[in-house]
């Protein structure tokens, strides 16, 4: 077969297992995915589309975004931090966006482990995260009406704690203790 028949043919298996999920859920249990929307067809692989975690636009998340590391290049504490990571400024921020519009807008745009990425980069430390996390707020609060800013805001602390909390894993001390600075 040519080179263009593998991606027919993994879709057709996809397709066919699909089916095969759909066929073995039951017409009741086909029905009952199909009255709940897109959330549960998502469930089941019969779609992709979920709804955004609030309303906002691919071109605000950009706005934000270059706000953002516009404010952080110049920022004390944090613009010699990405300073030392980041080369290409405009890919690295297109990059986020990418970040932003999947975890916002459930796009499946950015590909990448942003955990890793800072635990590797040696330089992030724990007590950081409340600094970026401040600086962002200001931006949001800046570049978006309040309810969208506060909605980003919450997402974007949770997601912080996550990522402080495995570079604290990286930074602890004798006993378990974590290094905050």
């Amino acid at each position: 077969m040519g080179q263009s028949a593998g991606p027919v043919i993994r879709e057709m298996i996809a397709g066919i297992r699909i089916m095969g999920a759909v066929i073995g859920m039951g017409a009741g249990m086909v029905q009952w995915v199909l009255a709940r929307g897109p959330q549960a067809r998502h469930i089941w692989g019969m779609s992709t589309a979920l709804p955004p975690r609030f309303e906002i636009t691919r071109p605000e998340i950009d706005r934000v975004v270059r706000a953002f590391y516009a404010a952080a290049r110049t920022h004390p504490g944090l613009g010699p931090v990405f300073a030392a990571h980041v080369e290409d400024w405009p890919a690295h921020e297109a990059k986020v966006v990418d970040f932003w519009a999947n975890s916002i807008l459930h796009e499946r745009s950015y590909t990448g482990n942003p955990v890793a990425v800072h635990v590797r980069a040696g330089n992030v430390k724990p007590g950081m995260f409340s600094t970026w996390l401040g600086l962002f707020d200001t931006i949001l609060k800046a570049e978006l009406p309040p309810e969208k800013a506060a909605a980003w805001s919450h997402l974007a602390h949770r997601i912080g704690r996550s990522m402080r909390a495995s570079v604290v894993e990286r930074e602890t001390l004798p006993g378990g203790i974590p290094k905050l600075r």
